[in-house]
């Protein structure tokens, strides 16, 4: 398996099992923002594909990797072209300025490494 995929292997493995740590930990709170942050994500008014096209943006100008990285699987998922994400990132680049360019470079890393998987 090329390294890239056991990136991404790991990547939503260690997701896994720290979201299933926090929800066992049994905190109220916590559990209620991370219902809340599932919930934002399905159909509405707006489609899942676009909530998770404005998940990776916003990831994107907030310069979280590993938001950026889920939100490229949720996006690849949830059907989004190449082209509609890369509207995304450049939507991305606008808003967060040339900060966001490194974070650019490993999105698109990862795109790539999703096309392959």
């Amino acid at each position: 398996m090329p390294e890239s995929h056991r990136g991404l292997k790991e990547f939503r493995h260690f997701r896994e099992k720290m979201n299933q740590a926090i929800h066992a930990a049994g905190n109220v709170n916590i559990n209620r923002f991370f219902a809340l942050d599932a919930r934002s994500y399905e159909p509405g008014a707006l489609d899942a594909k676009t909530k998770e096209l404005m998940g990776l943006t916003a990831s994107m100008v907030l310069r979280c990797d590993d938001c950026i990285t889920y939100h490229l699987i949720r996006c690849r998922e949830e059907g989004a072209s190449d082209d509609e994400m890369f509207e995304a990132f450049a939507v991305a680049l606008v808003v967060g300025g040339s900060i966001v360019i490194p974070h650019l470079r490993r999105a698109v890393a990862t795109l790539g490494d999703l096309s392959e998987s």
